[in-house]
């Protein structure tokens, strides 16, 4: 593979991984009392751990997304 086919690649896995990041986020903006209740099912959590644990989540998601995806597709497009 070329600089620019791997470049090309990482930003559109960067694209596909923001797509889920925004679909986990609207299911837990939209849906927030249902997957409450069905969580709570399973693990005994409170109404803010249950937010906390889905935030610091999605903010783990997205640092890997910039570091692991983002970043070094950005690179490697300018470094060609």
């Amino acid at each position: 593979m070329k600089i620019h086919e791997i470049s090309d690649l990482l930003l559109y896995c960067a694209a596909v991984n923001y797509a889920i990041l925004f679909v986990w986020f609207a299911a837990f903006a939209f849906t927030h009392d249902g997957l409450h209740r069905l969580h709570k099912r399973w693990f005994r959590l409170s109404v803010e751990s249950f937010d906390t644990l889905h935030y610091a989540g999605m903010s783990v998601y997205k640092i890997g997304i910039l570091l692991l995806n983002l970043v070094p597709g950005i690179v490697l497009h300018f470094s060609s």
